[in-house]
């Protein structure tokens, strides 16, 4: 639990601060001497004087009340370290940047046990260990470089990673970033990155916090928290970027259905992030680049007009730009050609607007004003202007740095001269301002910023989903994969639509059914998971005689239990799956049915319940929308039905989390129904 002495301590003990600048002890008790104000003191046997403080030999010299230890020394020494600051002076909030705790062997992770019990009795913080520290604007307990110069409309940046807190920090510096406070949890022994983010969002003042939180993540341990605190953050007005490493699989794991082969953790996060309203990253610079778009002004429509003195940079930033539904249209008319008067001869201004490489900082500046109040469907600009090294660039950069505070529209420079132009972009950057040095990666940020949803509605729609007698068939259920008609009992209760079937056990059970049978039919076998790789499924079967032949064939598949039949329906095959995630619940697959899950794997994915406009939007994301819409003559499908069925089955799984895998697959779509065909349900209670 984030505490005040953690963030605003009035006195700080450095526990193994020492005269050494290369050692961590040494080099967190300099960064907190620059800039705290408050009682600093330290802790060293070996030592009279460190740093200009007088270093005490025991707790008990220390003063009457210390707030914060910064702890730098050996494992084994802190867990005794910590209890006596605890009981003896009132410790309430500890930074502990030794490694070699859980992370390292048992003995590490019984030390580690025993200093989060020491803090929780003491009802403190702990942060780390095995971190860097912590920066806000009242101490820099931090033992790493670079500290950024701090802002309070710049980034909360909070790590899971130390090394990794170092590089995105290195990363965000060179292109400009601005922070707020960064916080390196490191093995969360006790404070993770979603407790953080709880404090943030506990604590948010609209007129005072950040609203801008990064987040570099490698182990989700209460993603309900932290889905709590984002989308709560975001509705406040935040902006949240992460990376979520650690997700990749070396293959599938081993399982009998296809949500099972399909869903991997990775899909999982996505989900849980776009439930929360997260935009997911993938790599420093890529993070970095999204904040650095969170902080520029925002993009309220769709139309760029990039203006360039160089081509090629040009036509990649206009590509990554349409890929991500941004659009670069035309500019033409009578302003246009009054425009192009005013450039050089050979200059374009049918965006790009090339205004070639002699183009001047005043032509620049006439271009950004005909953007800003001649072109009305241009919604923002993005300006390249690097530098061959023959000439010095700051007056460019300096028209680029007025525009955009006149300007109403956004811009977005793109500045790509890092080499020959670096002192000209080092001043651009001193005033406050953003440089994007890659054209690529920003028309990627830009379009994920862009295109981000908004957080999901928390509540539960239930759509007739029947939780009581849901709960009652699952009681009844025992572990394994349910019989068809204990299927039907269960969709029939969640009010999800199954084609009507008849089960016969054999050809003697045939005698008794066989005037039941309305043709043409499907016949699917009974007992094997995969019906299709025995050859148990038989279409279009028309009349008696076949149906008599192709039941006795089936007899001898192994493990036959018999056969379904059902009526043979037409339409486009869809497909509905869920896997349960410890932890995370149960993440919803959707796309198109039968043999194209396995062979297109065009699926979008979301975190159990869902909402009606997250089942919507999962369907959007298809590849395949085409097809569910309707297209070359072929009838389309209940679009509106599909996302229903996809609601009340993601409530379903809300109350019942023993259902571990589902299938419903396929589900016959047509433009006036959508009804499930096949499904396969594992129980594991």
């Amino acid at each position: 639990m984030i505490n005040e002495q953690l963030i605003n301590p009035q006195s700080i003990v450095v526990v193994g601060g020492s005269n050494d600048l290369h050692k961590p002890g040494g080099k967190i008790l300099h960064n907190i001497l620059e800039c705290y104000r408050g009682e600093i003191s330290v802790l060293n046997p070996k030592q009279e004087i460190v740093q200009g403080v007088k270093s005490c030999k025991e707790i008990k010299d220390l003063p009457e009340i210390v707030d914060l230890a910064v702890i730098a020394i050996a494992a084994r020494f802190c867990p005794a370290t910590v209890k006596t600051l605890a009981r003896e002076k009132n410790t309430k909030a500890f930074i502990i940047i030794s490694a070699g705790f859980g992370e390292e062997n048992e003995e590490g992770a019984k030390y580690e046990k025993e200093i989060v019990e020491a803090v929780n009795e003491a009802g403190g913080c702990l942060i780390g260990p095995n971190c860097i520290g912590v920066i806000n604007h009242h101490h820099h307990s931090i033992f790493t470089e670079p500290i950024p110069m701090l802002d309070p409309s710049g980034a909360d940046f909070i790590s899971g990673s130390g090394a990794t807190a170092v590089f995105i920090l290195e990363t965000g510096v060179g292109l400009g970033l601005k922070f707020n406070s960064i916080i390196s949890v490191g093995n969360s022994a006790q404070t993770g990155i979603e407790d953080v983010l709880a404090y943030l969002d506990d604590t948010f003042d609209p007129d005072k916090s950040s609203k801008i939180k990064l987040l570099y993540i490698e182990s989700i341990k209460d993603p309900d928290k932290l889905l709590r605190h984002a989308n709560s953050l975001i509705n406040k007005g935040c902006k949240i970027a992460a990376i979520k490493s650690g997700t990749s699989e070396a293959g599938m794991r081993a399982a009998q259905s296809h949500t099972g082969a399909l869903a991997s953790s990775d899909m999982v996060v996505d989900a849980l992030f776009k439930k929360a309203g997260i935009i997911r990253c993938h790599g420093r610079m890529e993070l970095a680049t999204v904040a650095a778009v969170f902080m520029a002004k925002e993009l309220k429509g769709e139309n760029m007009a990039v203006i360039t003195h160089a081509g090629g940079p040009a036509v990649m930033l206009t590509d990554s730009l349409s890929q991500g539904g941004i659009k670069i249209p035309a500019i033409e008319g009578p302003k246009a050609e009054q425009l192009q008067a005013k450039l050089y001869e050979g200059s374009s201004v049918s965006n790009p607007i090339d205004f070639l490489a002699t183009g001047t900082a005043e032509q620049l500046g006439i271009i950004i004003d005909a953007c800003e109040k001649d072109f009305d469907h241009i919604d923002a600009m993005a300006v390249i202007f690097g530098s061959p090294g023959l000439f010095p660039v700051r007056e460019v950069y300096e028209v680029l740095h007025q525009k955009m505070r006149t300007c109403r529209k956004p811009i977005y420079p793109i500045l790509p001269s890092v080499v020959n132009a670096d002192d000209d972009i080092k001043y651009f950057q001193s005033k406050g301002n953003i440089n994007f040095p890659d054209e690529v990666n920003l028309g990627h940020a830009l379009s994920k910023v862009h295109n981000a949803v908004k957080p999901a509605s928390a509540s539960i729609q239930m759509k007739g989903v029947d939780i009581p007698k849901i709960r009652s068939l699952i009681a009844g259920f025992e572990n394994g994969y349910l019989k068809p008609k204990q299927i039907q009992a269960l969709l029939h209760a969640a009010n999800i639509p199954m084609v009507k079937e008849l089960f016969i056990r054999d050809e003697k059970d045939l005698s008794s059914k066989i005037n039941d049978i309305e043709y043409p039919v499907v016949m699917k076998v009974v007992g094997p998971v995969h019906k299709t790789d025995v050859d148990g499924v038989s279409l279009n079967i028309s009349g008696p005689k076949f149906f008599q032949s192709e039941l006795k064939r089936m007899t001898h598949i192994k493990g036959f239990e018999g056969v379904i039949v059902q009526p043979m329906l037409k339409g486009t095959e869809l497909f509905i799956g869920a896997k349960y995630e410890p932890t995370f619940g149960h993440v919803v697959l959707c796309g198109l049915g039968g043999i194209f899950v396995e062979v297109l794997k065009d699926i979008s994915s979301g975190l159990a319940p869902l909402s009606k406009e997250e089942a919507l939007g999962m369907i959007n994301d298809l590849k395949s929308k085409k097809i569910l819409e309707g297209i070359r003559g072929q009838e389309g499908v209940d679009i509106d039905g599909f996302a229903d069925i996809l609601v009340r089955l993601s409530t379903m799984l809300r109350f019942a989390t023993e259902i571990k895998e589902l299938d419903l697959n396929p589900l016959m779509g047509s433009k006036d129904q959508i009804i499930t065909v096949d499904a396969r349900v594992r129980i594991e209670k």
